[in-house]
């Protein structure tokens, strides 16, 4: 098969189109025909080396965690998969044109969603929803502040807080302000509004997606037993408030609860923007566009 191959740290060159074995589905474990795969932070970061002292690749490497696409084939004791089946999942090594994908992590795409389109969804979608669910564990009647709620992951926090009965502040730049007013937010903050900031008052959880100086800022409007939660771990002034509860988010798969954010896309409850969609072999061109940030996901077609 064809994959993009990282074989060294460094920049978006880094990434070749290659000739690789193709690999083959286990025990419990489906081979997928990637329709698409999407950039995401991690792969760049992982890609540039940012990273490489507490997730290190071994070379050569194969990028991607996003996959949609056909059933090629399934491995012994799988029966809720058939080839041909659609189907969308968080997984590994996805910069290829195939891929092995656990079952248990691996979701129908339901109808009325595109094949290529789905492969936006799997991380951006499952993290935003886990930061709500499972890190603020924010309930009906409270206030949560997501910031970056215009990137992929704060909207799906969004939409996963309104889900739940909270009132949701938007958190974006001043900037961004007009155009937050689609997510269906409660309020909209911008955050780079000093003013704005000091009329917040307290809250019972923020949902990080930003980290860096504007989590240091968020962490101490968050009322004494409330929860900061983060995909980017504990801002560095976390110590400073010890009656705040942190808690850091790392996604995991979880096939129903994609199937389920799949459906919302499908019905146009929730909008994850895609910016656009090139072949795979143009992965390096793909991450050096969505490293400079401010775009919706590109999209590799495999």
């Amino acid at each position: 098969m064809k994959a993009v191959v990282l074989h060294e740290y460094g920049g978006p060159s880094k990434l070749k189109y290659e000739d690789v074995a193709d690999p083959v589905a286990g025990n419990g474990e489906v081979l997928v025909r990637l329709a698409a795969t999407s950039i995401n932070p991690v792969d760049y970061k992982l890609r540039s080396g940012a990273y490489k002292e507490f997730m290190p690749l071994t070379f050569p490497a194969i990028l991607g965690h996003d996959v949609s696409g056909l059933v090629r084939s399934v491995g012994p004791g799988v029966t809720r998969f058939t080839p041909g089946d659609k189907v969308m999942a968080l997984a590994s090594k996805t910069y290829a044109e195939l891929a092995v994908v656990k079952a248990a992590e691996l979701a129908h795409v339901p109808d009325g969603l595109d094949l290529v389109e789905a492969a936006a969804l799997p991380l951006v979608t499952l993290t935003g929803t886990q930061l709500i669910i499972r890190g603020t564990g924010i309930r009906a009647a409270q206030t949560v502040l997501v910031s970056g709620a215009l990137g992929s992951v704060g909207r799906s926090a969004v939409h996963a807080a309104k889900q739940a009965g909270a009132t949701v502040i938007a958190g974006v730049r001043k900037r961004q302000v007009e155009e937050a007013r689609s997510l269906g937010a409660d309020q909209i903050v911008a955050l780079d509004d000093t003013a704005a900031m000091e009329k917040l008052g307290f809250l019972d959880a923020v949902a990080d997606t930003v980290g860096g100086t504007t989590a240091q800022a968020l962490i101490g409007t968050v009322k004494p037993g409330g929860v900061f939660a983060s995909v980017l771990g504990p801002p560095a002034n976390a110590k400073l408030n010890p009656t705040v509860r942190v808690v850091p988010v790392q996604v995991a798969g979880d096939a129903a609860m994609l199937r389920a954010l799949a459906e919302d896309v499908a019905a146009k409850r929730l909008v994850i923007p895609i910016d656009r969609i090139i072949p795979l072999a143009d992965a390096g061109e793909g991450q050096a566009a969505a490293e400079k940030g401010g775009i919706g996901k590109v999209l590799l077609l495999a």
